[in-house]
């Protein structure tokens, strides 16, 4: 694993500035995945574990989003069934309110619907209401709690699902929140 001071710090885009390029994570990125992991996880996922996930192509998808050569933030989506899990979604501080979770968010939708999925879940800490806010847009909806499920300072989370993902309605609203994102997104490698 590489240190911190080696890594390439992207810079914080201008207004209008945020060209996005969303590809399928592969080993080249983790380091630049570790280096965010590290700054917004309290517990971070390890190396092995982002290898041994991206090692079960046929369940998993994991993005990352680039702005040059640099990562600037990724996601991951686990399938079971018709169900989708959104699995870790996270973005460079340096680069927050730039709509670049909101771009992944929309590439792991799409890679779920492709692959079959009719809902998606997730969980997110009860207290990370802006996060609750972009998954609302996105059509999740609150279902339940799950206690003390963030070991590292026992935070509930709270579950949320979006039903019919696969559904014209749902497509439309996808369209919606890609309409509002500034910028270019460039989708690459993925079938």
């Amino acid at each position: 694993m590489a240190t911190r001071s080696q890594d390439v710090r992207p810079e914080r885009p201008e207004p209008g500035d945020a060209d996005i390029v969303l590809t399928p994570m592969r080993r080249r990125h983790l380091r630049g995945v570790l280096r965010i992991e590290h700054q917004v996880y309290p517990r971070p996922w390890s190396l092995g574990l982002y290898m041994s996930e991206l090692a079960l192509s046929s369940t998993r998808v994991y993005v990352v989003a680039r702005a040059g050569p640099n990562v600037v933030g990724y996601a991951g989506l686990m399938l079971v069934a018709d169900d989708a899990h959104v699995t870790t979604i996270a973005v460079d501080p340096a680069w927050h309110r730039r709509h670049v979770g909101t771009r992944l968010l929309l590439c792991l939708v799409g890679q779920a619907v492709a692959r079959g999925a009719r809902q998606l879940t997730l969980e997110v800490r009860v207290s990370n209401t802006a996060a609750q806010g972009m998954y609302r847009r996105f059509g999740f909806a609150p279902a339940g709690v799950r206690k003390r499920y963030y070991v590292d300072n026992d935070e509930d989370a709270l579950v949320m699902w979006a039903h019919d993902v696969h559904l014209g309605d749902h497509a439309e609203r996808m369209a919606r929140i890609a309409a509002g994102v500034a910028g270019t997104t460039i989708v690459e490698g993925f079938e």
